[in-house]
């Protein structure tokens, strides 16, 4: 390993006859002859300095003088039993003495990281999926990966695929199918979730079946979500499809305020099961198999993801395999994992 010109530039203070050690390093002065040399000049004593560092004594003696060859200068004055730092040793001690101690921080630190100690992961998601799965993945994550910064996106499937296409992100929990500019990207199913409508439990049931249709929705006074969410477009697109436009008694909330809204009884809403599931709303499911929605975990194409945020997407496929069909409070085909 040779830090080249980390340490041409700190060589700068050569002086007189000293000058011709900077102009020498750039051809290859090596991280273990400095080493060497600040452990002889430590101990002043090449023997004890060749046991400390476990290598033979003349093979330790050979470095030095290659070292002092690259640099032009002689590092000791060599007498019996006396070893001293010239000139050049002395104004070079403090600076072997620092290159050494930033080489060890720099592989301390890419070892941390390397092996997860530290870092970062950048995720995107959904507001529906920050309220319903996201925390049980992130605390799951944190656990075993405790040196790890999280710091999450929350936003629109639409808004996610440019913030991740300009590698802002490494991993967005978006819903598919992926708008028209998600080509850079790579996006692998995660799971198929069934949309239910919520309702005040204080208010009458939204219809005396088990299950709504579509066109139960029909100048039924609902609350809807802000522009920009993917549930505000597709309840809007579904309801268009069975002829009637939707009825808003409140629109524009983000997902806590909608959730209030209906509890207060302001409206019905069209929510993820997860969600529905956690929010002490009446649920009532949907008749067919058209009103659901398809989560997947994307990345960019063109990058690999970070070993960190690798590990993120490890540690959420085995949170849905483990929670998708039983801890939702759905039943099992409300939520199902997709091969």
């Amino acid at each position: 390993m040779c830090p080249g010109p980390y340490v041409l530039a700190h060589m700068s203070w050569a002086r007189g006859g000293e000058r011709s050690i900077a102009g020498a390093y750039h051809r290859g002065v090596q991280l273990h002859q400095l080493r060497y040399f600040a452990t002889v000049a430590e101990t002043r004593h090449f023997t004890r300095a060749a046991e400390l560092l476990h290598v033979a004594q003349p093979s330790l003696s050979q470095q030095i003088r290659a070292l002092e060859r690259e640099l032009g200068a002689d590092l000791f004055h060599r007498a019996r039993g006396n070893i001293a730092l010239t000139d050049a040793g002395e104004a070079l001690l403090p600076l072997a003495r620092q290159i050494l101690a930033d080489a060890e921080t720099a592989h301390r630190e890419v070892q941390e990281v390397a092996q997860l100690r530290r870092g970062r992961v950048r995720l995107g998601a959904t507001p529906s999926l920050c309220a319903s799965f996201v925390p049980d993945v992130l605390r799951r994550f944190h656990d075993e990966f405790p040196g790890i910064e999280l710091i999450v996106d929350e936003g629109g499937s639409q808004d996610l695929v440019r913030t991740l296409s300009a590698g802002e992100l490494d991993l967005a929990l978006i819903i598919t199918p992926l708008p028209g500019q998600a080509s850079a990207l790579a996006a692998t199913e995660l799971l198929r979730e069934e949309l239910v409508v919520a309702s005040s439990p204080a208010a009458p049931p939204p219809t005396r079946r088990r299950r709504i249709l579509v066109e139960d929705l029909r100048d039924r006074p609902m609350v809807m979500f802000r522009r920009g969410y993917d549930l505000r477009e597709f309840t809007t697109a579904v309801c268009r499809a069975a002829g009637f436009e939707p009825s808003f008694t409140v629109e524009g909330g983000e997902m806590d305020a909608v959730l209030g809204f209906v509890r207060a009884g302001l409206g019905i809403a069209v929510l993820p099961g997860m969600v529905a599931a956690r929010s002490g709303l009446r649920i009532t499911p949907f008749a067919g198999h058209d009103m659901q929605r398809t989560i997947a975990v994307a990345h960019r194409k063109d990058v690999a993801p970070p070993r960190a945020a690798r590990e993120l997407r490890r540690v959420m496929l085995e949170h849905l395999r483990t929670a998708a069909a039983g801890e939702f409070g759905l039943p099992p085909s409300a939520t199902r994992l997709l091969p």
